[in-house]
C-alpha cells in the first residue's frame, strides 16, 4: 500500500513541521501496512512540552499531521506517533494496570470504576481485558470524566 516515495515524503512532511516550529527532533516513518498505518516514531530533548499533560498535545499534532499528511500524500493512511515512547509506555502501564483491577475485581467479587481516562486509555483498558471470560468492561460517564467500569463476570459451576 504504502510506496517507499510516500514514506520518504511523510518524513519529509514530518521533519519540516518540527523544525518550523523549532524542535529539533529525529523522525523514523515505517508503515503498519496490514492496518494502513504510517507510524512515526519521534525522539526528542523537549519531548515533554510536544507530549504534554496526559499525551494531549502529542494527540493534537498527530491529528494535524495526520491531515497534512493525507493531504500531500492523497492517500487515506492513519497515522500513529509516538515521542520518546510515550505511548509504549503508556499502553504498558495500563494494560498492566488493568490485569490487577481484574484481578482485584475477581478476587473480591465487586465491580471497580478506574480513574477518568480519555478515549485512547480507555479502548486499550477494554482491548487488554477483552480476551478475559471472568470480567467485562463498559465504559460510563461524559468526557472528560468518562471511566471504565470492571465488572466480574457470573460464575457457573
Amino acid at each position: 500500500m504504502f510506496e517507499q516515495q510516500h514514506i520518504k515524503t511523510a518524513e519529509k512532511i514530518v521533519q519540516d513541521f518540527f523544525q518550523k516550529m523549532t524542535f529539533p527532533v529525529t523522525v523514523r516513518v515505517s508503515p503498519i501496512e496490514e492496518e494502513g498505518v504510517l507510524f512515526l516514531e519521534i525522539s526528542s530533548d523537549d519531548a515533554q512540552v510536544l507530549i504534554g499533560q496526559q499525551g494531549k498535545t502529542l494527540m493534537e499534532i498527530q491529528q494535524l499531521l495526520g491531515r497534512i499528511i493525507k493531504k500531500q500524500l492523497e492517500t487515506m493512511a492513519h497515522l500513529d506517533m509516538d515521542i520518546n515512547r510515550y505511548k509504549a509506555n503508556k499502553t504498558r502501564y495500563l494494560a498492566e494496570m488493568a490485569h490487577a483491577a481484574a484481578d482485584e475485581v475477581v478476587l473480591v467479587g465487586l465491580e471497580k470504576v478506574l480513574e477518568p481516562m480519555n478515549a485512547f486509555e480507555r479502548r486499550i483498558v477494554h482491548a487488554e481485558l477483552s480476551q478475559r471470560g471472568d470480567v467485562a468492561t463498559e465504559s460510563m460517564g461524559e468526557e472528560p470524566s468518562r471511566r471504565v467500569v470492571i465488572r466480574p463476570m457470573p460464575r457457573s459451576f
